[in-house]
């Protein structure tokens, strides 16, 4: 099997999984560390005459990591793709899970075993909060409904305060955002990378909980570390103002 992959955390996933199997990814792929594999571009925009050169079995991309025209542009080309769009965390499990074996992985692996474990009892906050998610500035965009990380904190006792909110990825304005009067505002560092210098002073005399986008976004290896570093690093919010 000869696998390129356009999604980071599906990189890690395989990389880990299936020793030899991966043979191209993104120049964003940086999981696991010192990966050799020939590169393709970005995720958004790759090379796809890059791709079709490694001859790939299968390519793996997903629904918001990768754009339409190029899974299209591949299949046109006779290229067998696989496009994934967990939307809760135990979805990217059984995702993860189908999706190995289709591979060729002959069991499940440990990593896969202790994310689910994880996952069976994440801790939660003493209190539940009622939080905006920005994942971009200049616009604002923030979480809205139906979104696999909006799943990944409601299960660590956060509220998405646009969990309702018709469309996945709203555009409020910064007053908008204000306005929601959240109890806290979570701030990954991707996306965007929000940091305690470059985000925080937005929202002045809110608490702001800064983390990992990657545990917080990826559905790979790094879930089943992911429920003990996110409630972490949200129990410690920063405050400006």
């Amino acid at each position: 099997m000869r696998v390129v992959s356009l999604v980071p955390s599906l990189t890690e996933a395989v990389a880990l999984t299936l020793p030899g199997a991966l043979v191209g990814a993104t120049d964003w792929c940086s999981h696991p560390a010192g990966l050799d594999v020939a590169r393709v571009g970005g995720s958004k925009y790759p090379d796809l005459d890059r791709v079709r050169a490694l001859r790939p079995d299968v390519v793996l991309l997903n629904v918001e990591e990768n754009r339409r025209a190029d899974a299209e542009a591949l299949q046109a080309a006779g290229v067998p793709v696989r496009v994934t769009c967990p939307r809760t965390v135990s979805g990217a499990l059984a995702e993860l899970g189908d999706l190995l074996t289709e591979l060729g992985a002959p069991t499940e692996p440990a990593w896969l075993r202790d994310a689910r474990r994880a996952w069976a009892t994440p801790p939660r906050l003493t209190t539940t909060r009622r939080a905006v998610v920005p994942v971009w500035r200049r616009p604002w965009v923030v979480l809205g409904g139906d979104t696999f990380a909006g799943d990944v904190l409601r299960r660590l006792g956060v509220v998405n305060a646009y969990d309702e909110h018709p469309e996945r990825y709203p555009r409020p304005t910064l007053a908008e955002l204000r306005e929601r009067e959240p109890d806290l505002v979570v701030l990954p560092d991707e996306p965007y990378r929000f940091t305690a210098d470059d985000g925080p002073e937005a929202f002045p005399g809110v608490p702001c909980a800064l983390l990992s986008g990657r545990h917080l976004t990826w559905y790979g290896p790094s879930l089943a570390e992911a429920p003990a570093l996110l409630a972490d690093q949200l129990s410690r919010p920063v405050l400006v103002g």
